[in-house]
């Protein structure tokens, strides 16, 4: 069965199954579903964005770079966003980078054809920019908590964000990719890891984390993770399921 014949039920992403139904039906023959392999780079920094990206599974960080070639996530996109906004505000490139971090699928549509498709819908144009607005308050809230809370609250928040978008409770990760993720050395996450572990919250083994107690790591993070939560909320309505928000 083409893509294109297959039943709008099928939709994994959040933002679209938040559309009108005709509004999903018109734009479905413009999508297409593609995997997310890890470190696949979905749009480079300074070259142009040929195709946004709505995930139904895994997640994307956005990265900033520094001029040593360091690198520092200041957001993370799931099945709860698009990747690509700056074409949706009028760009056609950025100075941030789009890597895929957690291997999953997309419905991805040409660029050309997402811009017909804001000025043809402006339901959809509508709830692309309400979750801009959601994105814009991630990305200020990791500025601020990063800049003024412990490692452990921060580290908390950032497994928090990951779980939301992991279809289970355990999902890839190192220590040296949350160091990189943070911005810190990695031997201070070894410790912060250590700590949430030790409280039985988490468990590390083997480059992969499972959250073992998701209400005990809520407690440990800071309030930057219930503020962006709320927001979402009210921009855009809670998702169904109890686990957060970004469950569908």
């Amino acid at each position: 069965m083409a893509f294109a014949d297959q039943p709008l039920s099928t939709c994994g992403n959040r933002l679209l199954q938040t559309l009108p139904p005709e509004d999903l039906a018109r734009i479905w023959p413009r999508l297409q579903r593609v995997g997310l392999p890890m470190r696949q780079v979905l749009h480079e920094v300074g070259k142009p964005i040929q195709s946004v990206y709505f995930p139904e599974s895994g997640w994307a960080s956005i990265l900033a770079y520094l001029e040593d070639g360091d690198a520092a996530e200041v957001g993370l996109i799931g099945r709860e966003g698009m990747v690509g906004l700056p074409v949706l505000l009028g760009g056609d490139q950025d100075d941030l980078e789009a890597m895929v971090q957690a291997p999953g699928t997309a419905l991805r549509m040409d660029a050309a054809a997402f811009r017909e498709e804001l000025e043809r819908l402006p339901a959809f144009r509508t709830l692309l920019l309400r979750y801009a607005l959601v994105h814009h308050g991630q990305v200020a809230r990791t500025a601020a908590c990063n800049g003024r809370h412990q490692l452990d609250q921060r580290l908390a928040r950032w497994l928090l964000m990951a779980h939301d978008r992991t279809e289970g409770d355990v999902f890839p990760m190192t220590h040296e990719f949350m160091a990189m993720m943070l911005g810190v050395r990695r031997a201070g996450v070894t410790v912060a890891a250590g700590q949430l572990s030790k409280a039985g919250f988490i468990h590390y083994k083997a480059g992969r984390i499972e959250v073992a107690d998701r209400s005990g790591l809520e407690s440990a993070t800071c309030e930057c993770y219930g503020v962006v939560r709320r927001e979402s909320d009210i921009l855009l309505g809670p998702a169904a399921g109890t686990k957060d928000i970004y469950r569908l």
